[in-house]
């Protein structure tokens, strides 16, 4: 009960920081050992912290006003004892984050967890996710490219260049969509999530904003670099 208080009050006190947008984090998990580890290495405080500054810096990679983003009014983290087996989920302003993943990391548990949240934070705010499902590694590599850009990729990730083909999703796809907004500003990805707004995905949009076919633009991704 104490946590929960403490995180509506934490929430209360960021509303004014970011678009009158509440943010709660409530740690589901607390007598597992991740969710121990969450409360003594992360915590509610800095998670909320986090998920406001995230949501401040994804509007402005998306270049959105108020008026522009998704109609979301409560943005709400729960760490959980997970059945889903991965490292976090979004569903619509929903994310969960699994306690086995935290209890389990063996890096900077602070980065890690700061680059999860802001990954996630972005599926709360991309347009376009009712074509998630037939084009899963464009959104992936939407919400990749903003942690790359909050300087939040880990070490693993692949190099600028690396990858088989663009839509492999996550950081593959990320580190191109990093080249391709570097072509035009104010950005290719802004322009990209406006357009997915109504109509969802299609490779189109690479040639209505850049000019050139996803291929030809991969074929010079992969030049630049060498690969």
């Amino acid at each position: 009960m104490a946590t929960v208080a403490a995180s509506l009050l934490l929430a209360f006190l960021v509303v004014g920081t970011a678009g009158a947008v509440t943010f709660e984090v409530t740690n589901n998990a607390s007598t597992t050992a991740g969710g121990q580890r969450f409360d003594r290495e992360y915590g509610v405080g800095n998670a909320t912290r986090v998920l406001s500054e995230a949501s401040s810096f994804i509007w402005k990679v998306f270049n959105q006003t108020e008026a522009d983003r998704r109609p979301v009014d409560n943005v709400a983290l729960a760490v959980v004892d997970d059945t889903f087996g991965g490292v976090a989920s979004t569903s619509g302003s929903a994310i969960e984050l699994s306690q086995r993943y935290v209890g389990g990391y063996t890096g900077d548990l602070q980065t890690e967890l700061t680059g999860v949240l802001y990954h996630e934070a972005t599926h709360v705010w991309q347009w376009g996710l009712q074509d998630y499902e037939a084009h899963w590694w464009v959104f992936e590599g939407v919400a990749d490219f903003v942690r790359l850009r909050a300087g939040l990729g880990p070490a693993h990730w692949v190099a600028p260049g690396q990858g088989s083909s663009w839509d492999k999703g996550y950081d593959v796809t990320a580190r191109f969509l990093d080249y391709c907004d570097s072509l035009i500003k104010p950005g290719f990805v802004a322009e990209l999530n406006a357009v997915m707004k109504d109509n969802g995905y299609s490779d189109d949009y690479f040639v209505q904003i850049l000019g050139k076919n996803v291929e030809e633009l991969w074929n010079n991704y992969k030049a630049k670099y060498g690969a």
